[in-house]
């Protein structure tokens, strides 16, 4: 019930997630983000430890498809679910069971991978990878939320659409980008409310927090004068 894109930016080094379902919070389970790993979609029927033990996996250096083949050979339900993901290096893999609603299928190449289940047809996906492609000068966050767009344009989700999530960290631990729609008639016309909201108030701050070269930070360095 869901399509997402999972990427790396291979200008600044960045890793994102982007994803929109029919149903309430696709945020909390589909995009899996870590800086030192990677970027993990999981989706279908969810099996969240592929992203929670992938990740730690593709920061060990492994490359996604080892990571993953090895993941869902122990995963006994692996039939019903689809996964994308792509390390800190670009490389990337991607998995749909051949139990996963129709339409379902994924597409991968240099630094993403991008998978939708339940779509009105392979048109869907082909569109979100189209963009995607087409927008390599932009920032990650902005090409994630360019490729929801496209993909609900296309036909998105059978049943509608209901929920949004762009996710992106850069080389701290914490996200640079959290942008998410839990339950909404129009999700990617509102993910793309939050981001112009999320570009002019937030991401300032958080361009101004600590970080591990810079442990006080330019807001504290202000305030302290």
């Amino acid at each position: 019930m869901t399509f997402s894109i999972a990427a790396r930016c291979p200008r600044t080094g960045q890793l994102g997630v982007g994803a929109l379902t029919a149903g309430p919070a696709v945020g909390k389970l589909v995009a899996h983000v870590h800086c030192s790993g990677g970027a993990v979609a999981t989706q279908a029927t969810h099996n969240p430890f592929l992203a929670y033990d992938g990740l730690p996996l593709l920061a060990e250096g492994r490359s996604p498809q080892d990571v993953l083949t090895e993941l869902l050979a122990r995963d006994p339900g692996r039939e019903v679910r689809q996964v994308g993901m792509v390390d800190r290096q670009g490389r990337s893999y991607a998995f749909t069971g051949s139990r996963a609603r129709e339409w379902a299928g994924h597409h991968t190449g240099p630094g993403y991978a991008a998978q939708g289940n339940r779509l009105v047809g392979p048109e869907t996906l082909a569109e979100i990878v189209r963009v995607f492609e087409d927008s390599q000068e932009l920032a990650l966050a902005e090409r994630l939320v360019l490729a929801i767009e496209a993909g609900e344009e296309a036909g998105g989700d059978r049943h509608g659409a209901r929920s949004a999530t762009v996710t992106v960290i850069s080389d701290q631990p914490y996200p640079l980008w959290d942008v998410r729609v839990d339950d909404a008639d129009h999700p990617a016309r509102e993910l793309r409310r939050l981001h112009c909201l999320f570009q002019e108030e937030v991401l300032p701050m958080i361009q101004q927090l600590p970080t591990r070269d810079d442990p006080m930070g330019e807001a504290a360095r202000q305030e302290l004068g």
